[in-house]
């Protein structure tokens, strides 16, 4: 049984949400999301994968939304390894795991190149299909997005490399629920989809701090060709409030985010896929705040059981 030309497009459009939420650590951290790279199409019961992902980062927002580019002499390579996995419960509800390994390599020039890495922040998520797009004409397909993101990696204040390279997380809890909207117009798909993340409080000596409520709104279009590879364009926008500290709120420690992203998946055979993206966060100042901006890729293999 092989899948509608639109699953493949879903399959894109999934890889691309777990790009849209960045762990405050660094950039990379991609734990966070709601799911994981992978999603199940109708007809497969489970999946394991690996991805990778590089990002460059070239610049950053600072607490005022202005943006300047990297210092002269200084750079930053981020890098991450992903394992995942997901299985089909019932017919309408899968279940993944994300396990990630991060490194990242900085480079300023009073201090020289360092580089460090580990276990990051491993993300278990869920998605829940209502309807299924495509199924009728004046009913999109909707589902419910949830996920938890346990705080294995190493946070910023446990790093003990000079540039704080072998940070892995962000240190605490964070739940991800949301909702996705989509339906298909012949070859094309159109997705919505909506997430909040809130993160639990930690304590680093006397400091007691909870970072700020996280919404991420997401919009796609892609395209399903004839011999069932799909591509799709994806604008997604993340807005953090000011986290609290000590019970008071931190002004100026609210973070926004514009990723623009191109995506691709490939099936190699009926059980075999391969996936990439491009992303970039483009320096337009009234999008960013408190924010590095980068440019990136990533590369995947899938083997799924129908």
């Amino acid at each position: 049984m092989r899948p509608s030309r639109s699953t493949f497009v879903s399959l894109v459009l999934s890889a691309i949400v777990a790009l849209t939420s960045d762990a405050r650590a660094q950039s990379c951290c991609a734990g966070g999301g709601a799911i994981t790279p992978a999603r199940l199409a109708p007809h497969e019961l489970a999946l394991v994968g690996l991805q990778t992902k590089s990002s460059l980062v070239y610049g950053d927002f600072d607490a005022h939304g202005s943006w300047g580019g990297a210092a002269p002499g200084s750079s930053e390579l981020d890098l991450e390894q992903n394992l995942f996995a997901a299985a089909r419960l019932l017919k309408r509800l899968q279940l993944s795991l994300l396990a990630p390994l991060v490194e990242t390599r900085r480079t300023t020039r009073s201090t020289g190149a360092d580089f460090g890495g580990g276990v990051g922040d491993i993300n278990a998520s869920a998605r829940l299909d209502f309807t299924m797009a495509g199924q009728a004409r004046f009913v999109p397909g909707i589902a419910l997005l949830a996920g938890l993101t346990l705080p294995t990696g190493r946070p910023p204040d446990a790093a003990t490399n000079t540039l704080a390279t072998d940070a892995t997380g962000i240190g605490a809890f964070q739940g991800n629920f949301g909702l996705a909207v989509e339906q298909t117009f012949g070859p094309w798909l159109v997705n919505l989809s909506g997430l909040v993340a809130l993160r639990t409080a930690r304590s680093v000596g006397p400091v007691n701090e909870v970072l700020g409520a996280q919404f991420t709104a997401l919009g796609a279009v892609g395209y399903s060709f004839r011999n069932d590879a799909a591509i799709a364009f994806v604008v997604s926008y993340t807005g953090e409030g000011d986290a609290t500290i000590n019970g008071q709120a931190a002004s100026g420690s609210s973070r926004r985010s514009l990723v623009l992203s191109v995506a691709s998946v490939l099936p190699i055979t009926d059980t075999w896929r391969v996936q990439g993206s491009l992303f970039a966060h483009p320096p337009l100042e009234p999008f960013g705040r408190n924010q590095a901006t980068a440019v990136g890729l990533t590369l995947g293999v899938i083997k799924a059981w129908n």
